[in-house]
């Protein structure tokens, strides 16, 4: 009977992992952490850049949500631009694998 609660534990720890990370591709923009979600758009592309080099965070902005990004060297040559990022995403965190315009 232990090892069948030991293996549920076990199940049950794996599914809450798996939910917590997503792995895709999404098309959004890089913006900065100041101005968050209305950096979805091609318009703010100046101010991004300005409050990014200001020391604010970049971000990645995707319809209504705003993710934290792992490696922000990743895209120091897009902030303000629209690109398409492939990677994972853990606790609102994005880990870039790939970025594009």
């Amino acid at each position: 009977m232990k090892k069948y609660l030991m293996l549920l534990g076990v199940v049950l720890c794996l599914t809450a992992a798996a939910n917590v990370m997503d792995k895709g591709k999404w098309t959004g923009f890089i913006s900065d952490e100041h101005c968050g979600i209305k950096g979805n758009n091609k318009g703010h592309a100046s101010c991004a850049k300005s409050c990014v080099s200001g020391g604010s965070k970049a971000v990645f902005v995707v319809a209504d949500k705003v993710y934290a990004i792992s490696n922000p060297k990743k895209v120091e040559n897009f902030i303000g631009d629209e690109v398409t990022i492939t990677g994972s995403i853990t606790n609102n965190v994005l880990e870039i694998e790939t970025i594009k315009k």
